[in-house]
């Protein structure tokens, strides 16, 4: 297997799991580290980074970053699954005269900022060792302790009555959101049972939906005996978010070998996370903490490339 690294963002289609594409990817790129950086659910699409080589080791990273989805949510019904894969637990008929936009603008309003959240049964979390899911598939319904979660930005996109009122909205949230249980507040605020018929992610990170790639392009680059390598984001781009921090080519070894080294004085943040670079090479990831010298870049990942 080759030597590559760097980021796919990849366009996940409906149907698969994000297990699923990372075995498609590591097939067609013949690398044996692959990871993703943010679960999809089968049913859900849109952008999936997926790691290759060295870009495992940033997937912590990469998984901390604010996620944007757009969404479509029903009103009138709920599920076991608080989607469309569930089972219908609870109708009722919805006055779609009073479903307003400027009723429902108002109340999205009302969920911006840090919102608690209990997680749904049908999730990965983990009570007493035990997934939830695992729980309700065995028709248990267990006590969740909710948690806290960030709206950054929630708006309506539009709002349509035939055959079922339904919301369109687009969503900007911190990591561990569940958009399915938000679908079900945001109903119960207006007063009906609901929940989320459609998904799609367009934005985890700073990748963007508009430079995903399709699985099926993949493939057919794989097939013409392409350089797959060109798909990918370089790591040092996929860290962007981090400060960029210079030190001179002297000590590039010493910091290669995992050593520490003296920073300028206003140079980043003390707590932060930096790139250290010498000239155009990424070094690694460092913390900056303050010494008895000064500040310092103290290593958290190396890269050897």
């Amino acid at each position: 297997m080759r030597d590559m690294h760097g980021v796919l963002v990849l366009d996940k289609p409906a149907g698969l799991t994000s297990h699923d594409c990372v075995a498609r990817i590591r097939r067609l790129f013949r690398v044996r580290k692959v990871g993703h950086a943010g679960t999809l659910d089968p049913d859900v699409t849109g952008v999936l980074p997926i790691c290759l080589g060295q870009a495992t080791r940033i997937i912590e990273y990469l998984q901390e970053l604010p996620k944007a989805y757009e969404v479509v949510m029903q009103l009138g019904s709920s599920t076991t699954t608080e989607d469309a894969s569930g089972e219908v637990v609870e109708e009722t008929t919805v006055d779609a005269e009073a479903i307003t936009e400027e009723r429902v603008r108002s109340l999205m309003r009302d969920f911006l900022g840090d919102i608690s959240q209990v997680p749904p049964m049908y999730s990965a979390v983990k009570v007493n060792g035990k997934r939830l899911y695992q729980l309700a598939r065995q028709g248990h319904v267990v006590e969740r302790e909710p948690r806290s979660v960030t709206i950054y930005d929630l708006s309506l996109k539009g709002i349509t009555c035939t055959p079922h009122v339904q919301l369109r909205f687009y969503c900007r949230c911190s990591k561990g959101t569940y958009i399915r249980t938000l679908c079900v507040d945001l109903g119960a605020a207006l007063g009906y049972p609901a929940h989320m018929t459609w998904l799609k992610r367009v934005e985890s990170g700073s990748f963007q939906l508009q430079q995903a790639v399709q699985l099926e392009e993949i493939e057919q680059l794989h097939s013409q005996g392409g350089d797959l390598s060109r798909l990918l984001i370089p790591i040092d781009e996929a860290l962007s978010f981090m400060p960029r921090v210079e030190v001179p080519p002297a000590r590039k070894t010493a910091v290669l070998n995992g050593l520490p080294t003296a920073l300028a004085v206003g140079a980043a943040e003390e707590g932060s996370l930096i790139r250290l670079y010498a000239g155009e090479q990424l070094l690694g990831i460092h913390r900056v903490l303050h010494g008895p010298k000064g500040l310092y870049a103290k290593p958290v990942k190396v890269f050897h490339f």
